[in-house]
């Protein structure tokens, strides 16, 4: 059977495991309302989404 004759020091298993990250959605200000929004997606403060409004918006 397989087994590791040494421990695997933290070191060398923190090395292996540096590209497990978390990552920062893209964000894009809308070009209707400059609001900070993900792209490709309906703006949540406006409701539009290419030019065109999607979702009404109560204010």
């Amino acid at each position: 059977m397989a087994v590791p004759t040494r421990k695997t020091s933290k070191t060398r298993k923190r090395n292996r495991r540096g590209h497990i990250k978390l990552t920062v959605p893209g964000l894009a200000p809308c070009p209707n309302c400059g609001e900070l929004r993900k792209s490709h997606m309906v703006c949540p403060n406006c409701g539009y989404y290419n030019g065109k409004e999607v979702v009404a918006k109560n204010n």
